[in-house]
């Protein structure tokens, strides 16, 4: 019963924004003629051979892989009331760094893919570093350097790209780096789909959906479990409070922005090492802007948002399917949009619900409490009242 009372306000804000954009979507569908049951038969229709429906999966998984790592790396920021928008410039400049410096070196293949993850991790630590010595130093807001920084990544990426990293002949149609040597490559885990049994499908499973799971484990250990942790989510309920109680806010600052910045550096290698090898001019992007709506769908928790980037891979996944069938593609931006603003109103629903059923204990303890007589004393330090608000 008390895992359940947990569970609860934690569950009924994502679920209920997905209800809400499934009626929105549903309605706007039927405004624009199109059939909306017909729609969702498309959207979950995985094929019809073992192969097909296997296939189908491991597309969404794959998708969802680069979805959950850009989801987690806005929560850190996010846990800290702190907005890294910057993710997207993070990991396309982290990225291509890291694809250089793979393909610049030959070793032996457990470091060679250390080496590229750290590369990539310590660029998208840096570019976040910026945005943190901005604000703690001069006070400039992190969603406006972030946001800045993005054009600017974006920009060096575009010069690397097609001048000292250049791997690709000119005159070429897609531009590229040189490609990263087998020996930097994650091994995929369709070996792991045949020892369960199923079809071998002719896509291959990610191998970096590993690392990605250990990211988001270590991820929920330090927020959780550690004293960094606590400074980090006490910082962003309350600053002041936490600077009373000895915490050093510039420092948590900068120490959560490289933490962010690190995570998001990851956000590119899935493709990067498992199918691509290289970056190109048509390398994955838009994956930081919707890492804000997982991170958001999934209330900035590791468990919430791996399920919210299942669903948004889902989403782009049902693309094909429904341009084969004659829909229209913006049915998916449609879907998409409406959860990220039925989330927003979710999660402030879900947060005065809970205000008040705590407001609603509160007073009934207070009621069912013994009122102190001529021959007792209050308790030491104030009220009853007073100390709840001091723990709350």
């Amino acid at each position: 019963m008390n895992a359940l009372r947990r569970l609860g306000p934690a569950l009924f804000a994502p679920v209920l924004a997905v209800v809400v954009a499934v009626v929105i979507s549903s309605v706007v569908m039927a405004a624009l003629h199109v059939n909306p049951l017909r729609v969702f038969e498309v959207m979950f229709d995985f094929g019809d051979t073992p192969s097909q429906q296997v296939t189908a999966l491991v597309v969404i998984v794959n998708r969802a892989i680069p979805l959950f790592l850009a989801g987690l790396a806005v929560a850190v920021a996010f846990r800290m009331g702190l907005f890294n928008i910057g993710v997207e410039g993070q990991y396309r400049l982290a990225t291509i760094m890291a694809a250089a410096a793979g393909a610049a070196v030959s070793l032996p293949a457990p470091l060679h893919v250390v080496l590229i993850v750290v590369v990539a991790m310590l660029v998208g630590a840096l570019w976040a570093g910026i945005v943190a010595v901005l604000k703690v130093t001069r006070g400039v807001s992190e969603v406006i350097s972030s946001i800045m920084l993005n054009f600017v990544a974006l920009g060096l990426a575009s010069y690397f790209l097609t001048g000292p990293f250049r791997g690709t002949a000119a005159g070429t149609q897609i531009v590229s780096t040189k490609e990263v040597p087998e020996s930097g490559w994650v091994p995929s885990l369709n070996g792991i789909l045949g020892a369960l049994g199923l079809a071998n499908p002719p896509r291959q499973l990610y191998g970096f959906l590993v690392i990605a799971l250990v990211a988001g484990v270590g991820v929920a250990i330090l927020l959780n479990r550690t004293r960094f942790g606590f400074d980090l989510r006490a910082s962003g309920l309350s600053a002041s409070a936490a600077v009373a109680s000895g915490v050093d806010a510039r420092g948590m600052v900068v120490k959560t922005m490289l933490l962010s910045g690190g995570i998001a550096g990851l956000i590119g290698l899935p493709d990067l090492l498992g199918s691509t090898h290289a970056y190109t001019t048509n390398f994955t992007a838009g994956l930081g802007f919707l890492g804000i709506a997982v991170s958001l769908l999934g209330r900035n928790r590791p468990g919430g948002i791996a399920l919210a980037a299942l669903l948004f891979a889902f989403l782009d996944r049902s693309l094909v399917p429904l341009q084969i069938a004659d829909f229209p593609a913006s049915v998916v931006t449609i879907f998409q949009g409406t959860i990220v603003l039925a989330v927003v109103i979710a999660n402030e629903v879900a947060r005065r619900v809970t205000r008040r059923a705590a407001e609603r204990g509160t007073a009934e303890a207070t009621e069912a409490g013994p009122t102190p007589g001529p021959g007792l004393t209050p308790p030491p330090g104030g009220s009853t009242d007073a100390r709840q608000e001091v723990q709350a």
